[in-house]
Protein backbone atom coordinates (compact mmCIF):
# COMPACT_ATOMS: atom_id res chain seq x y z
CA UNK A 1 0.00 0.00 0.00
CA UNK A 2 2.87 2.21 1.01
CA UNK A 3 4.40 1.48 -2.03
CA UNK A 4 1.53 2.55 -4.11
CA UNK A 5 1.58 6.02 -2.73
CA UNK A 6 4.91 6.86 -3.16
CA UNK A 7 4.39 5.82 -6.99
CA UNK A 8 1.54 8.20 -7.25
CA UNK A 9 2.98 10.59 -5.36
CA UNK A 10 6.27 10.43 -7.58
CA UNK A 11 4.17 11.06 -10.78
CA UNK A 12 2.46 13.69 -9.51
CA UNK A 13 5.59 15.38 -9.07
CA UNK A 14 6.97 14.59 -11.85
CA UNK A 15 3.82 15.78 -13.95
CA UNK A 16 4.11 18.71 -11.92
CA UNK A 17 7.38 19.74 -13.04
CA UNK A 18 6.43 19.50 -16.91
CA UNK A 19 6.61 22.57 -18.50
CA UNK A 20 3.62 21.57 -20.76
CA UNK A 21 1.39 20.27 -17.77
CA UNK A 22 1.65 24.43 -16.47
CA UNK A 23 0.13 25.48 -19.73
CA UNK A 24 -2.62 24.69 -21.84
CA UNK A 25 -2.76 28.32 -24.07
CA UNK A 26 -1.71 27.58 -28.20
CA UNK A 27 -2.26 29.59 -31.21
CA UNK A 28 -4.37 27.68 -33.97
CA UNK A 29 -4.11 28.17 -37.29
CA UNK A 30 -7.10 27.86 -39.34
CA UNK A 31 -6.50 27.34 -43.03
CA UNK A 32 -6.86 25.35 -46.08
CA UNK A 33 -5.49 24.29 -49.58
CA UNK A 34 -4.57 27.03 -52.31
CA UNK A 35 -4.82 30.14 -49.72
CA UNK A 36 -2.38 32.40 -50.96
CA UNK A 37 -2.65 34.20 -47.59
CA UNK A 38 -1.72 30.75 -45.52
CA UNK A 39 1.12 30.08 -48.46
CA UNK A 40 2.78 33.56 -47.58
CA UNK A 41 2.29 33.29 -44.21
CA UNK A 42 3.79 29.83 -43.93
CA UNK A 43 7.03 31.27 -46.46
CA UNK A 44 7.42 34.72 -44.29
CA UNK A 45 6.63 33.10 -40.33
CA UNK A 46 6.09 29.37 -40.69
CA UNK A 47 9.90 29.02 -40.54
CA UNK A 48 10.64 31.25 -37.77
CA UNK A 49 7.38 30.39 -35.85
CA UNK A 50 8.66 27.93 -34.04
CA UNK A 51 11.97 29.74 -32.63
CA UNK A 52 9.93 32.69 -31.11
CA UNK A 53 9.62 33.35 -27.72
CA UNK A 54 5.76 33.62 -28.69
CA UNK A 55 5.64 29.77 -29.63
CA UNK A 56 6.86 28.76 -26.34
CA UNK A 57 3.87 30.68 -25.05
CA UNK A 58 1.40 29.63 -28.19
CA UNK A 59 2.66 26.27 -29.48
CA UNK A 60 1.42 26.23 -33.21
CA UNK A 61 -1.73 23.72 -34.01
CA UNK A 62 -2.99 23.89 -37.59
CA UNK A 63 -6.42 23.22 -38.79
CA UNK A 64 -7.32 22.82 -42.01
CA UNK A 65 -10.47 24.15 -42.32
CA UNK A 66 -12.04 22.28 -45.04
CA UNK A 67 -11.09 18.71 -43.27
CA UNK A 68 -11.13 19.16 -40.11
CA UNK A 69 -13.39 19.56 -36.75
CA UNK A 70 -12.63 21.68 -34.02
CA UNK A 71 -13.05 19.34 -31.62
CA UNK A 72 -12.20 21.10 -27.65
CA UNK A 73 -12.36 24.25 -28.43
CA UNK A 74 -14.63 26.72 -27.59
CA UNK A 75 -14.68 29.38 -30.27
CA UNK A 76 -16.30 32.86 -30.09
CA UNK A 77 -17.73 32.68 -33.54
CA UNK A 78 -17.32 30.23 -36.55
CA UNK A 79 -14.25 30.37 -38.83
CA UNK A 80 -15.17 31.60 -42.34
CA UNK A 81 -11.73 33.14 -43.19
CA UNK A 82 -8.26 31.83 -44.09
CA UNK A 83 -5.72 32.18 -42.32
CA UNK A 84 -7.41 32.77 -39.14
CA UNK A 85 -5.43 32.77 -36.05
CA UNK A 86 -7.19 31.94 -32.67
CA UNK A 87 -5.20 32.16 -29.15
CA UNK A 88 -6.74 29.79 -27.10
CA UNK A 89 -6.32 28.94 -23.43
CA UNK A 90 -8.08 26.28 -21.16
CA UNK A 91 -9.95 25.18 -24.74
CA UNK A 92 -11.73 28.85 -25.08
CA UNK A 93 -10.78 31.30 -27.78
CA UNK A 94 -9.43 34.74 -25.97
CA UNK A 95 -8.66 36.44 -29.19
CA UNK A 96 -7.57 36.22 -32.96
CA UNK A 97 -6.40 37.28 -36.35
CA UNK A 98 -8.61 36.90 -39.17
CA UNK A 99 -6.25 36.91 -42.13
CA UNK A 100 -2.62 37.95 -43.18
CA UNK A 101 -0.63 41.57 -44.62
CA UNK A 102 2.97 41.15 -43.56
CA UNK A 103 4.98 39.47 -40.63
CA UNK A 104 5.37 43.15 -38.83
CA UNK A 105 1.60 43.05 -38.34
CA UNK A 106 0.77 39.56 -37.54
CA UNK A 107 4.10 39.60 -34.78
CA UNK A 108 2.44 42.75 -33.37
CA UNK A 109 -1.40 41.51 -33.45
CA UNK A 110 0.03 38.16 -31.56
CA UNK A 111 1.72 39.81 -28.89
CA UNK A 112 -1.03 41.57 -28.46
CA UNK A 113 -3.32 38.63 -27.82
CA UNK A 114 -0.50 37.04 -25.91
CA UNK A 115 -0.72 39.65 -23.29
CA UNK A 116 -4.50 38.78 -22.66
CA UNK A 117 -3.40 35.34 -21.23
CA UNK A 118 -3.15 34.53 -17.47
CA UNK A 119 0.28 34.71 -15.94
CA UNK A 120 1.20 31.05 -14.81
CA UNK A 121 2.93 30.09 -12.00
CA UNK A 122 6.41 28.51 -13.11
CA UNK A 123 6.62 24.96 -11.84
CA UNK A 124 8.39 24.54 -8.07
CA UNK A 125 12.07 23.32 -8.47
CA UNK A 126 12.97 20.08 -6.16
Amino acid sequence: MAAKFLIVAALAIAASLLPSASRSAELVLFERGGCVWCQRWNRDVGPVYDKSAEARILPLRRIDLDRKRTDGIKLAEPVFYTPTFVVIDNGREVGRITGYINDDSFWGLLGTLAARLEPRPEPDRI
